[in-house]
């Protein structure tokens, strides 16, 4: 069951986008110096259902463009449904993940995706030695430099 720890309306971490954005339980990865190690465990949180994620679209009708994942690709079958909810209601969908890539099948779903575990010595999106990339789906166009401070 996809489960969320937090939920919260971002401004930064999709450049442009107003997102409804959910912390999802359970992160199996593990990554080194990882900043949300509360998260880890599976049991805790929220249920997120496609019911309750249109609930709170229809809550913030108006406001929103993104509805933004910080994982929950473990549970693929679950985000998917949710991605689906998100793109019915017209939002753009986004998924934060500390892999390299997703299944075709969750790809097919996003309008961004942000892949790589978060390095130390790299640093995150900020640092244009990151090895992290934000990809926009639709022409795997890589727009790391949105995050630069110019």
């Amino acid at each position: 069951m996809l489960r969320y720890v937090h939920e919260d309306i971002v401004w930064q971490e999709v450049p442009g986008e107003v997102s409804l954005a959910y912390t999802i339980a359970g992160c199996p990865l593990r990554c080194p110096g990882c900043h949300s190690t509360y998260t880890w465990n599976p049991n805790q949180g929220t249920a997120l259902t496609p019911a309750h994620l249109q609930r709170r679209i229809e809550d913030y009708a108006g406001l929103l463009s993104c509805v933004l994942f910080f994982g929950g690709e473990w549970h693929g079958a679950a985000l998917i449904d949710c991605l689906r909810t998100a793109r019915a209601a017209g939002l753009k969908t986004c998924l934060y993940t500390g892999l390299d890539e997703v299944p075709p099948a969750l790809h097919a779903e996003l309008t961004f995706l942000k892949t790589g575990a978060w390095w130390r010595e790299r640093g995150g999106l900020d640092d244009p030695g990151t090895n992290q990339r934000f990809i926009r789906t639709a022409d795997g166009a890589v727009l790391n430099q949105l995050f630069w401070r110019h």
